[in-house]
């Protein structure tokens, strides 16, 4: 930009005269002449209001992946930090990682004619950080977000993105899919089970035939209720693991709004196709309710976006989020699991290395109404007896387990459980 189109420069004032102004102009003055060095044009800075989570996520991963894509033009201040050290937790240990920090660092994509910036502004009332993204032009710019949302599309694709609403708005963070669910892994009733995978399956293949070919809106809607520890996560976590497209978990709390709805679906609609879950669903606050429904029943609002729901109390859900097409297209209760069920769930955690088909047989009778994560707690508090005796008293156990479901319906414990101490001795003055 021309000198004589601006009302101040930087080089033409001092700090008495724009103090606050002085110190971030200094900065910015310095980093643009850096630019000019290292690629002999000027750069225009830009102010971004819509994907500055995208733009900085994929210089991280960038960064960690040592990508040729980027590379570092210089560090701003000399004694700031220029790596950062963090741990990730694996099924076999815990790893150390260190990387370059994206902070305190001048980042330049050249066949892009972008640069990246996150810069610590020190000012007399603290100090914060302040991202600065430059570019040749804008037609450089719109190429490389181009760039920046393909690239997290696909590497997304092995993370879980995980929202949640937050006092400060939405909160994102992604998670490693660690341990894969198979499909084999859900056990639910044959038809139920076929009808949600063709379903999903269908809604992400390559060429989206089914839906040109009987037009029909590209966009679904499931929601799946039932009792608590029935597979309703565990379904989600197979369809996460098997398809070749985004997951994201959106967590509603006390904070969810109108803006952390419309944060939500601006993001996820960038990234679409993809599947988008919303857990306990039926804790919407009363006031967001409105918006959410009108955001579901948007024209695009849901384009390229496979919805799914899960409630564990079916009862408390708004009538109004199924009373219309296009907000949840089916619901599917997802039951109790029957007896031939049960049998083939812990046959599958491979029971029989302890019991004899007998015992099992006694075991999948004595289960009746046990959810499937009762009979993990069960098949664990078998295996564990199994170690320490080599025999099971299985209607013991089996017995212990019922009472305890009981106790947790009923909400009621023994009185001397709810007045003795646990863990931890009486405090006494002696």
């Amino acid at each position: 930009m021309e000198n004589n189109k601006v009302l101040f420069n930087i080089e033409k004032i001092d700090r008495e005269t724009l103090p606050h102004y002085y110190d971030y102009g200094k900065i910015v003055s310095a980093i643009q002449q850096k630019l000019r060095d290292e690629a002999g044009f000027d750069f225009q800075m830009y102010s971004d209001e819509d994907t500055s989570n995208e733009i900085w996520d994929i210089l991280e991963e960038d960064l960690k992946e040592e990508s040729p894509e980027v590379r570092l033009i210089s560090h701003i201040y000399q004694e700031g930090e220029t790596k950062t050290i963090s741990s990730n937790h694996t099924e076999k240990a815990l790893e150390f990682i260190v990387k370059p920090r994206v902070v305190n660092g001048l980042y330049y994509y050249p066949h892009y004619g972008v640069a990246l910036s996150r810069v610590l502004i020190f000012q007399s009332d603290g100090e914060m950080n302040h991202d600065f993204i430059f570019a040749e032009n804008d037609a450089c710019l719109v190429s490389f977000l181009q760039y920046v949302l393909k690239r997290k599309r696909d590497y997304i694709k092995n993370y879980v993105t995980v929202f949640t609403d937050t006092e400060d708005g939405v909160e994102t963070d992604i998670e490693s899919i660690t341990s894969l669910v198979r499909r084999d892994d859900v056990f639910l009733e044959e038809t139920l089970k076929k009808e949600i995978y063709r379903s999903i399956d269908e809604f992400f293949t390559e060429g989206r035939e089914f839906f040109k070919t009987y037009d029909i809106p590209y966009k679904r809607g499931i929601l799946l209720y039932g009792k608590p520890g029935n597979g309703k996560t565990t379904l989600v976590k197979s369809i996460a693991s098997s398809i070749n497209a985004p997951v994201a978990y959106w967590q509603i709390t006390e904070f969810s709004s109108s803006y952390t709805i419309k944060e939500v679906f601006s993001s996820v609609l960038k990234l679409a196709p993809m599947v988008l879950v919303i857990e306990d669903i039926d804790s919407m606050p009363n006031g967001a309710r409105s918006v959410f429904l009108n955001t579901l029943d948007g024209a695009t609002s849901k384009e390229g976006v496979f919805l799914i729901g899960t409630t564990n109390y079916p009862e408390k859900i708004d009538p109004a989020l199924m009373n219309r097409s296009g907000r949840f297209d089916r619901a599917y209760e997802i039951k109790l699991p029957t007896k031939e069920l049960r049998y083939h769930y812990l046959m599958n955690k491979k029971i029989a290395r302890i019991l004899s088909e007998q015992e099992i047989e006694e075991v999948v009778d004595a289960t009746v109404d046990f959810s499937y994560a009762q009979l993990n707690e069960l098949y664990t508090s078998i295996a564990l007896e199994w170690h320490y005796e080599q025999k099971v008293d299985i209607a013991r156990v089996c017995a212990d387990l019922k009472s305890i479901q009981h106790k947790q319906q009923k909400q009621t414990w023994e009185e001397t459980l709810a007045s003795s101490s646990i863990g931890f001795a009486p405090f006494t003055n002696e």
